[in-house]
């Protein structure tokens, strides 16, 4: 069976991938996030994707033999305004960010990229969140909390900021980093199924 690589650090997205039950490892994939110019946020999160994808079978080219191994990446990406909003660099920057998500609704965009020897798909997900009203005292004990600081856009759905949300259309596993759903499929295209920890009785 092809074996499959996860070229990301987060966390979140490997909880993700082990709640489909697909076995995975996982592979690093170091790339220059900065966005290119004039360049769309969803074009941006497609290229991200795709590169860390890339990224991550470059490294295990030298390693392994054969090429029954295909690499998932994928990035995400809070859009306000046509603006993206990336990690804050530090307190002012994220309370900056917070204020203006405040009390409106927002764009979280997440692309994922499967690659192996011959081919590389993708998918990009849209979802929209609902801030209601933050205070000022609130975003700062947020900040405080540390939870901000690795975050796009600033918060994490899926943590502390979880309070912060009036409201949600789309996919809620994408705003957390890996739509589950569309990565089922696109890694059915490359013949990994999901549930692979469950047995037939």
């Amino acid at each position: 069976m092809t074996s499959l690589y996860l070229a990301s650090g987060s966390p979140r997205r490997r909880e993700l991938l082990t709640q489909i039950g697909v076995p995975f490892q996982t592979v690093s994939a170091a790339i220059d996030e900065t966005p290119l110019p004039n360049e769309s946020p969803v074009a941006y999160v497609e290229r991200l994707a795709r590169e860390k994808a890339l990224a991550g079978r470059q490294q295990l080219l030298g390693a392994l033999s054969g090429s029954t191994h295909c690499v998932l990446g994928a990035d995400t990406a809070v859009v306000l305004d046509e603006r993206i909003l990336g990690k804050p660099v530090d307190e002012a920057d994220a309370l900056a960010m917070l204020m203006a998500l405040s009390g409106r609704e927002h764009e979280v965009l997440t692309a994922i990229a499967l690659v192996d020897a011959g081919r590389c798909e993708t998918r990009v997900v849209s979802s929209r969140v609902r801030f209601r009203n933050i205070s000022t005292q609130e975003a700062s004990l947020y900040w405080a909390s540390g939870e901000p600081r690795d975050k796009a856009g600033g918060y994490a759905i899926q943590g502390l900021a979880a309070v912060f949300v009036a409201g949600l259309n789309g996919s809620y596993s994408a705003v957390v980093g890996l739509p589950v759903c569309e990565t089922a499929e696109l890694l059915g295209h490359f013949g990994i199924p999901c549930w692979q920890n469950l047995t037939v009785r």
